[in-house]
């Protein structure tokens, strides 16, 4: 059973005692946590909902460190900072910002990563940006793909393919999206040729143009055909298969919003380079629903908890 802590200086936050499905997910009182060395704590606003939260409640292993039950949830948020740890520059209490920590579906959140919100972005957009931007950015890197060359994203709707799609075109890279039917023009408005998976996508792609590199962005068993695309499994990535080393595609998992990331972030919004909708919202109490959408997929751009 799930221990729940009241205290006088506490606040509500989303936690799991026990891996499972979204209905270990509970809305408990807690201690509010604070900043240590180099770090900021934020009134939380917002905060994105990212596959690895499921993945994480499940118990798989994604390359983090151990998860200790019980568990808060949440890697990103948005919010207002209320608390600044020893040795932090740059930034004062009362800014609005946005970045990476932990146990971020609460009332407050310690983030170890942050970037001041970039002008005329809320609070729910902004906390959709900072690990799918550090995913993007990481995986257009490690699969070595270039201007000038086609990249190939299956399961390009969400928020992940959303960016890699919008950094790509930006950096002069062809982009091939695979997507269900409803969100082909939704592709099509980030730049990508467009088409759907299902029976005979892989000659649907061949029409559209050679591959020379290929990500894998919703785990839906297609690391074979990617491999057969690009004819070198070291020219895909999976972020969503664990079984993708069994075929020697490289599986790349959570690391964090680094700093550099979230400056990349701020510039390409700034820029205009890069927006990416929020699909659908949830209060803290609709934790559990928030994670069966997640894992249903299908999702155009990101969905987010408002806190």
């Amino acid at each position: 059973m799930l221990t729940v802590s009241v205290t006088v200086d506490g606040m509500k936050k989303v936690s799991f005692a026990e891996f499972g499905g979204p209905d270990v997910l509970h809305l408990v009182d807690a201690e509010e946590p604070h900043a240590g060395p180099d770090q900021v704590r934020i009134a939380v606003r917002a905060a994105g909902v990212n596959p690895a939260d499921w993945r994480v409640r499940e118990g798989q292993r994604l390359g983090a460190h151990p998860v200790e039950l019980p568990s808060g949830v949440g890697l990103d948020a948005s919010g207002v900072v209320d608390e600044v740890g020893e040795g932090v520059e740059g930034v004062e209490v009362g800014d609005h910002v946005f970045g990476e920590g932990a146990s971020t579906y609460a009332e407050f959140a310690v983030l170890s990563a942050w970037a001041r919100m970039p002008e005329g972005l809320t609070f729910e957009e902004a906390a959709g940006y900072p690990s799918v931007v550090e995913t993007a950015l990481r995986i257009i890197r490690e699969v070595g793909v270039q201007s000038g060359q086609t990249l190939l994203v299956s399961g390009a709707s969400g928020g992940v393919g959303s960016a890699v799609l919008q950094i790509a075109r930006d950096r002069g890279i062809t982009v091939i999206g695979t997507a269900g039917a409803a969100n082909q023009e939704y592709l099509r408005s980030l730049g990508a040729l467009a088409t759907t998976y299902g029976e005979g996508w892989v000659e649907r792609v061949r029409r559209l143009g050679r591959i020379d590199a290929a990500l894998d962005l919703a785990g839906s068993g297609v690391i074979r055909e990617l491999v057969e695309l690009t004819g070198d499994p070291q020219k895909v990535i999976s972020i969503a298969d664990l079984d993708a080393p069994d075929l020697g595609v490289r599986f790349s998992g959570v690391a964090g919003s680094v700093p550099a990331a979230l400056a990349e972030a701020v510039s390409l919004i700034s820029r205009k380079k890069l927006h990416i909708p929020v699909e659908k919202s949830y209060t803290l109490a609709e934790a559990a629903a928030a994670h069966i959408d997640s894992q249903a997929g299908h999702t155009r751009g990101r969905r987010v908890i408002v806190v």
